[in-house]
């Protein structure tokens, strides 16, 4: 199997941004964005994923956070359209329910070639920590509309806003672990009947 790997880089007026990674890694996290409760939940990502994944911003955070986490949701989008290439022999579709405490959350996502969001999560409050709750909806919409997904997000239960962040973070890097994951089955096939995504 041909080596599922990217390094994209983003440099606008307001960020820089440096997106690697390994679709077949070992869950190793490196993070330099100066958004520390981002890096907690791309940590959970790339764990849970079981993706290498080597992200580091510089931006206007001197303003607030919004550039940052949107420019790294849409570089992270551009490495796995990226590392997936013709997406040949990938399952396409992945899923995942995952709890902490009395949250839980579902992830459903489809590596489909068109961008589309479902975002079905209030929080419980506006911020945890310094970090603005709102910015999470713009990270995956950014991700979202480069990787060219169809994703599904629903916070199903849940009071404390970090727990219901949690497993939003967790239950994207399963789904994505199953979707990007190589089917022995379609070895070589094109996931579609349209022949392409």
């Amino acid at each position: 199997m041909a080596q599922r790997t990217a390094s994209v880089n983003r440099n606008t007026l307001e960020t820089q941004i440096g997106v690697s990674l390994n679709l077949d890694g070992a869950g190793n996290g490196n993070f330099d964005t100066g958004v520390p409760f981002l890096e907690h939940m791309l940590d959970q990502v790339a764990r849970h994923g079981l993706i290498d994944l080597d992200i580091k911003a510089s931006g206007d955070t001197h303003i607030d956070d919004h550039h940052t986490v949107e420019d790294i949701g849409i570089t992270l989008g551009q490495a796995f359209s990226e590392a997936l290439g013709d997406k040949k022999g990938i399952r396409r579709y992945g899923h995942a329910y995952v709890p902490l405490d009395e949250a839980l959350s579902r992830v459903v996502i489809d590596f489909s070639g068109r961008p589309g969001l479902e975002f079905g999560v209030t929080f419980t409050r506006a911020r945890i920590g310094d970090f603005d709750v709102d910015l999470i909806n713009e990270f995956f919409q950014g991700f979202v509309n480069h990787a060219k997904v169809t994703l599904h997000i629903d916070a199903i239960r849940g009071n404390n806003a970090h727990h219901i962040a949690e497993t939003i973070f967790k239950a994207f890097g399963r789904a994505l672990r199953m979707a990007i994951e190589p089917d022995e089955r379609m070895a070589g096939v094109m996931p579609s009947t349209k022949g392409s995504l």
